[in-house]
């Protein structure tokens, strides 16, 4: 499986399953995707989200019926409780050539990660089904230096636009970049604020 990063806004994605498991999903596209969670019953948590809700009883309700909620989804998520209605989901989405993610039973082919987003970056980790508890745990590692990695790809912006106009060795401009990355001295002096660090970056890369 390849790691990619999407531009679902605007997309459909359909959710078999209104308990927790259904409810973390439809959560995490809540305000990029239009959402429909399609279910018997639904749990305080998706009915607190703002998303459609489709009452169906994904037991009885014939593939035709199911096919039809998922007409037009860019993405089928199924997370009821048996793993044997989420392998009839996955199998319908297979058939109308929609990607799917299922919650339990076999694999779909989309793995939905455990996201950090700071203001200028997004972590994604996935131990692929393995350890969820250690997904979240590199995630959280990554959030406490968030202001940092902030503040770094702020300068890296800057340090960037200065070498373009000034070095035309894309190589070295590269190399340069990365060596700032490396650079104990351009992450204290970040402590002191950018100021500070576009001075020492000055200094040290851009006029030496």
């Amino acid at each position: 499986m390849l790691p990619l990063i999407l531009d679902l806004i605007g997309r459909r994605v359909v959710i078999f399953g209104g308990g927790p498991v259904g409810a973390r999903k439809a959560a995490f596209f809540q305000g990029e995707c239009q959402v429909l969670v399609a279910s018997r019953s639904f749990g305080k948590e998706v009915r607190s989200l703002d998303v459609e809700r489709v009452k169906v009883d994904i037991t009885t309700a014939s593939d035709q019926d199911l096919m039809g909620l998922m007409e037009g989804a860019f993405l089928i998520i199924a997370a009821v409780q048996d793993p044997l209605l989420n392998n009839r989901i996955l199998t319908l989405s297979r058939e109308l050539g929609i990607h799917c993610n299922s919650a339990s039973g076999d694999p779909g082919d989309v793995i939905i990660p455990s996201v950090w987003k700071g203001k200028s970056h997004t972590v994604a980790v996935t131990t692929f089904g393995r350890s969820p508890a250690m997904a979240r745990y590199i995630r959280e590692k990554v959030a406490l230096d968030a202001d940092a990695i902030d503040r770094m790809i702020d300068l890296q912006g800057r340090a960037r636009e200065a070498l373009k106009a000034g070095e035309p060795s894309q190589e070295r401009r590269s190399a340069v970049l990365w060596e700032i990355v490396r650079d104990e001295a351009a992450w204290k002096a970040l402590g002191q604020g950018m100021d500070a660090a576009w001075e020492y970056i000055e200094g040290r890369y851009l006029h030496g």
